[in-house]
């Protein structure tokens, strides 16, 4: 399995976690078959004290996101997200608010300059994830 980005949405995704370091950034996938056509970057609803690893969106912006997917004729097909200076891996607390057929790409970001994107999707049975190939391109 593999999700499709293109560099200037990569690009775009770079610059919001990287201004958000050294808390953690993060925003919507949208697109369809597994090809991500639009993301929507967001502020981090999280507590002060938490956004340096933790992430949370409000409901408003689960509605503004499936209606913004609506629009376009497309589909909310995840979540992206950085671990400042930390492994671009799921946490235990991703698993446990992690929803079923969403891809999530993980950004890791060192000294504030982003290194490197994983992308990883829940499994059904809730005990882990399997990595997506992330095509660039």
């Amino acid at each position: 399995m593999s999700l499709r980005i293109s560099q200037s949405l990569i690009e775009g995704i770079e610059r919001h976690v990287e201004a958000a370091y050294p808390e953690e950034g993060a925003g919507f996938l949208l697109g369809a078959d597994g090809a991500v056509t639009e993301i929507i970057p967001l502020p981090n609803a999280r507590e002060d004290a938490a956004r340096h690893n933790r992430f949370l969106f409000t409901p408003q912006d689960y509605m503004n996101a499936e209606t913004r997917a609506i629009d376009l004729g497309a589909d909310l097909l995840g979540v992206f997200h950085s671990h400042p200076d930390c492994p671009n891996v799921p946490s235990e607390y991703d698993r446990e608010w992690a929803q079923p057929f969403f891809s999530y790409i993980i950004t890791r970001v060192d000294g504030g300059k982003a290194v490197s994107h994983r992308s990883w999707r829940l499994k059904e049975n809730r005990e882990g994830y399997d990595e997506e190939e992330v095509v660039v391109g």
